[in-house]
């Protein structure tokens, strides 16, 4: 199989999965800290699927760990069908979730007129947990867009 950057069981498949480990992470975070966060389905359906690629990207993480620390080889045709499945269906996933939110952020900032009351600040909490899902899907579409490619090249 080809080399890749980002394929499984390489130092930047590693640095792949621990950055949307982490933006996933911090978006739930931000989210969960903002009040009134659970009043829509968006925004609860955002934790759920960066919470789900969390677990996909941190599995993943570490399973590049141990390839680096034994010296494995993950490049066979068989975990990387399985990388790209999975890759793909967080990706699809986690693009729904934060496009959503991002819709009822632009909404209840620009429509709505929930951001001006005083009683409802969360709304720059709302913004930076979507865009931090945007980067965690950034990142996921990097190393889907790999796998594709290295599944190809089978």
């Amino acid at each position: 199989m080809k080399e890749l950057f980002g394929g499984p069981g390489k130092v930047s498949g590693l640095i792949l999965r621990v950055g949307q480990c982490f933006f996933a992470a911090a978006s739930i975070a931000v989210m969960v800290s903002a009040h009134g966060f659970f009043n829509s389905t968006a925004f609860c359906y955002l934790i759920a699927s960066m919470g789900l690629q969390f677990l996909w990207s941190f599995g993943l993480a570490c399973l590049d760990l141990h390839a680096l620390k034994s010296n494995k080889n993950l490049q066979n045709p068989t975990l990387v069908s399985l990388f790209v499945v999975g890759d793909w269906v967080t990706a699809v996933l986690s693009l729904a979730a934060a496009s959503s939110a991002a819709g009822v952020t632009v909404l209840y900032a620009k429509d709505l007129d929930y951001c001006k009351s005083p009683l409802h600040l969360p709304c720059s909490r709302f913004q930076i947990s979507v865009s931090l899902a945007f980067l965690s899907w950034f990142l996921l579409a990097v190393s889907s867009h790999v796998m594709f490619w290295l599944l190809a090249a089978v």
